[in-house]
C-alpha cells in the first residue's frame, strides 16, 4: 500500500468542482442543505443492505429516515451531501464508505423529482435529456416477461436461458430473480448516450415508496442509469404508519429467514410518521459514480483520494 492518494490532484479538484456547482444548483431552487448524524441506535432493515457498526452503534447507509424526520417537522426542501457506510460493499463501483447526495422535495411525485434529477445532470454533466420507460416495459423487451405478474419458475428459467443463474439458486425469490435479470441483462444497456430513468417498479421491490392501485398494482419508485452505471434511486415517498409498520416487520422476517442479524427498527421515524409525514419524492445519488462519469473513469478508486485498502 501507498501512503499517496488513488485520485489524481485533476480528478479531486473535479470532485470539488462538482461539489460547488450541485449546491449551487440547490440554492438557486431555495432547497436548505442540512446534516443529520452519521451515527445512531438503529440501522438499515432491508435484507439486501448490511450496516457497519461501531460499537453499540450503527454507521448509517443513508441520511432518508433522519432527513424525513426534518421534513415531518416542517424543514420544507431539503437536501444533504455525506458519507454513507455499507458493509460489504466493495469493488470497481463501491467502496464502503461513500458520499451520497439526498434530497427531498415535498409536494413531488416520483415524476416530478425525476424531471429535476435530470435538470441536474443537465447542469452539473451538461447532459442531454434523459430518456425514461417503465420496468415492466423494459423486462418485457428485454426479457419477454412480465416482471409484475411472473412467477419464480419464470424468471428462473429466463435467467438460465441467458447464462445469468447462479451456482445456488434454490433459496431465491421473485425479488432477487428480478434484481438479477435487472442487473446482469437490462442494466448494462441503459443510458449509453444521454441517462436513462426506470420508474414504477414491482410491488415486491417497493422498499419504501408509495404504491399505486391499479392492475396491476406498481411501487411508484424509480432508479437513474447512465453508461450502463446505476446512479440514482428514488421513491414517491411512503407516509402510512400501518404500512411501514408493516414493512419493517417484513424485513425482520426475511433477514430472520437469510439467517442475517436482527436490526434495531428506527422508532424515531415512525414517530415522525405518526406525527405527519407531508406527501413528498425523495432521490439518493451516488456522487463518486457521479464523478467517475465525469472523469471517464472505469474504478471507484481512481475518484476517492484514500479508498480502503485491504493490509
Amino acid at each position: 500500500m501507498s501512503w499517496k492518494p488513488q485520485a489524481s490532484l485533476e480528478v479531486l479538484r473535479l470532485r470539488a468542482s462538482l461539489l460547488a456547482r450541485i449546491r449551487n444548483f440547490f440554492e438557486a431552487r431555495g432547497v436548505l442543505e442540512v446534516e443529520t448524524p452519521v451515527l445512531g441506535h438503529a440501522g438499515v432493515t432491508d435484507p439486501f443492505i448490511e450496516s457497519l457498526r461501531s460499537g453499540e452503534l450503527y454507521l448509517q447507509t443513508s441520511p432518508e429516515l433522519a432527513m424525513k424526520r426534518l421534513l415531518a417537522a416542517g424543514s420544507g426542501p431539503i437536501f444533504q451531501i455525506c458519507k454513507a457506510f455499507r458493509a460489504g460493499e466493495a469493488g470497481t463501483r463501491h467502496n464502503p464508505e461513500f458520499t451520497m447526495l439526498e434530497w427531498y422535495q415535498p409536494g413531488y411525485d416520483h415524476h416530478a423529482l425525476m424531471d429535476e434529477v435530470d435538470l441536474l445532470l443537465q447542469e452539473v454533466l451538461e447532459t442531454e435529456s434523459a430518456e425514461r420507460e417503465t420496468f415492466g416495459a423494459l423486462f418485457l423487451s428485454h426479457v419477454g416477461l412480465d416482471p409484475h405478474t411472473a412467477d419464480r419458475n419464470a424468471l428462473e428459467r429466463a435467467a438460465r436461458a441467458v447464462g445469468e443463474a447462479p451456482f445456488a439458486a434454490s433459496g431465491l425469490e421473485v425479488d432477487d430473480w428480478l434484481n438479477l435479470l435487472m442487473a446482469r441483462v437490462i442494466e448494462p444497456q441503459l443510458g449509453q448516450d444521454r441517462p436513462f430513468f426506470v420508474y414504477d417498479y414491482p410491488v415486491c421491490l417497493k422498499a419504501l415508496a408509495r404504491l399505486r392501485d391499479e392492475t396491476p398494482p406498481v411501487a411508484e419508485r424509480f432508479e437513474l442509469y447512465y453508461r450502463g452505471m446505476e446512479l440514482a434511486n428514488g421513491y414517491h415517498e411512503l407516509t402510512d404508519l400501518r404500512e411501514q409498520r408493516a414493512r419493517f416487520e417484513d424485513d425482520r422476517k426475511r433477514r430472520e429467514a437469510l439467517g442475517l442479524a436482527a436490526v434495531h427498527e428506527d422508532g424515531l421515524f415512525l414517530d415522525a410518521l405518526e406525527a405527519g409525514l407531508p406527501k413528498s419524492a425523495g432521490v439518493a445519488l451516488g456522487f463518486d459514480r457521479l464523478v467517475m462519469i465525469a472523469a471517464s473513469a472505469t474504478s471507484i478508486r481512481d475518484v476517492l483520494s484514500f479508498p480502503l485498502d485491504t493490509p
